[in-house]
């Protein structure tokens, strides 16, 4: 226990004269200590929301107004969004620690007590009352809502045992076993995927809301709860017509909606803010921003293509996970070739298919195709568009002749950067075009070698090279047949060898 807490007012008679007087803590709610401490952050100039990047100017302003209006919120948005973790934020606006009746399973204040037990504690022992503490982490109840949800779980229920034990009658109020929400008193609770609570649980909430009493096991209990209440939901199950009834949705203060980065610098600062890059490993890891680009583009190319399912959306966990699997692949090939930096390259997205392809649902013409093919389709058109903002332009007509003269060039994702730096040099032209990227040239061997990579890739995306599982990159099979097609007898056809991207 720190000095501080022990220090803190022991007994009511000692809360009394302290800065918990009954005149600052009687009749403030949890609503009105909440708006009460935004304010003051608001006005010291305090981040409000400590790590949600992206709402700065489109979710927080909604989620602020709601707070100063006092109302009960939701929050709709597709998987991914930062509900759960903007709603687990709200406890930093409250007081970091807050006076409570010692033994309160419901946290009473100690001047205004709603349980029975309570008020018959403070009636016998008056001023002697002795108080507790709670801390602000501990004032955060949260339930995920799944449809075997019972109103004991979330209101409370008759517990024979604690009768028989203190003799009461079964009715009493005393006899009540707390559910989640009366332990949430005065505090903060949330309930994630809201439509999923059976609708009688439902009507058990918003009776909680708007008048404040429960019934329970047939016996009405009056209890005035001090909450706020949040909560998160799909658009898609939020409806009239959706698995939510309509009386408390009506009661539900504000509807926010949540979105993805709506730039791709929102989504990179994100997916660095969460990725776990910065690992103890016996050798340094370094990201080009071109690998954390072209993950972060594969998220917002699935977001729109029309073989993934909008409905279910695609995660920003889509590329956290990829990003850290890619750094992973890159670490083992450095600790294999017994190197001193780890340098992701393109060829490493394709290793973590396993990060992508589990993230995606699928509507009909994405299945036929299947996950591994459609996610593969996205790494290469991210590639290419990433490829067009450092070299859209850039003549590549030496790199491309070579292949068109019959050089070919298969790459060992396995190979150590020396030996890749090795074959890649060989291409003319080539590594002269790794300067656009920000390279020096004193640079290790594998920042070039997964620069040059990144080359290859970015012509094969836009399909000015090819690339096959048995040569590696190749001529453009329209390209090197064209001649042939120009020249050949009428009648004749080219034939193109089919690749394998």
């Amino acid at each position: 226990m720190s000095k501080a807490t022990q220090e803190l007012p022991r007994t009511l008679g000692a809360l009394r004269p302290s800065p918990y007087s009954e005149a600052k803590l009687a009749d403030r709610s949890v609503k009105d200590e909440l708006r009460n401490n935004l304010i003051c952050k608001i006005q010291r100039g305090e981040p409000l929301f400590p790590g949600i990047l992206g709402y700065e100017d489109t979710v927080v302003p909604q989620v602020v107004n709601a707070i100063l209006s006092r109302h009960n919120f939701i929050l709709l948005g597709l998987r991914g969004q930062a509900k759960t973790r903007l709603i687990r934020l709200l406890t930093t606006l409250l007081d970091e620690t807050t006076p409570y009746i010692d033994g309160c399973e419901i946290h009473d204040n100690p001047y205004k007590p709603i349980c029975r037990r309570c008020r018959t504690l403070v009636a016998e022992q008056g001023d002697a009352t002795p108080i507790s503490w709670l801390h602000r982490d501990h004032r955060y109840v949260e339930k995920l809502a799944t449809p075997d949800v019972t109103i004991a779980d979330m209101i409370g229920d008759i517990d024979p045992i604690k009768a028989a034990r203190r003799g009461h009658d079964i009715s009493d109020e005393l006899t009540v076993h707390y559910g989640l929400l009366p332990r949430a008193n005065r505090g903060v609770f949330a309930i994630n995927e809201l439509p999923d609570l059976a609708g009688k649980i439902q009507v058990g909430l918003f009776n909680i809301m708007q008048e404040g009493d429960v019934q329970i096991k047939g016996y009405p209990v009056r209890l005035p709860l001090d909450l706020m209440l949040v909560f998160t939901a799909n658009p898609e199950d939020y409806t009239a017509r959706g698995k939510i009834i309509t009386p408390l949705k009506d009661r539900i203060g504000s509807e926010i909606r949540t979105h993805y980065p709506a730039t791709l610098e929102q989504g990179i600062a994100i997916t660095e803010q969460e990725a776990w890059l910065d690992r103890s490993s016996p050798i340094a890891v370094r990201v080009p921003d071109y690998i954390k680009q072209v993950a972060e583009q594969l998220a917002f190319l699935a977001r729109e293509d029309k073989r993934v399912d909008k409905r279910s959306g695609v995660s920003q966990r889509l590329p956290i996970s990829a990003l850290e699997n890619v750094v992973s692949n890159a670490e083992r090939r450095a600790l294999k070739a017994k190197e001193e930096v780890a340098v992701p390259r393109i060829l490493d997205l394709y290793s973590a298919l396993p990060a992508v392809t589990g993230k995606l649902e699928l509507e009909y013409e994405g299945e036929l195709k299947g996950g591994d093919t459609v996610a593969r389709e996205l790494i290469r058109t991210a590639v290419g568009k990433i490829y067009n903002q450092y070299f859209e332009g850039a003549n590549m007509a030496q790199v491309i002749q070579w292949f068109d003269l019959g050089g070919s060039l298969k790459l060992d994702e396995t190979a150590d950067s020396a030996t890749m730096v090795t074959q890649l040099s060989g291409i003319q032209g080539l590594m002269e075009k790794v300067k656009a990227l920000g390279l020096t040239a004193n640079e290790p061997d594998a920042v070039r070698a997964s620069a040059a990579e990144f080359i290859l890739e970015g012509l094969h995306a836009h399909r000015r090279i090819g690339r096959s599982e048995e040569r590696g990159f190749s001529a453009e099979e329209k390209r090197r047949e064209a001649p042939r097609e120009e020249g050949g007898g009428r009648g004749e056809r080219p034939t193109f060898r089919r690749q394998y991207n």
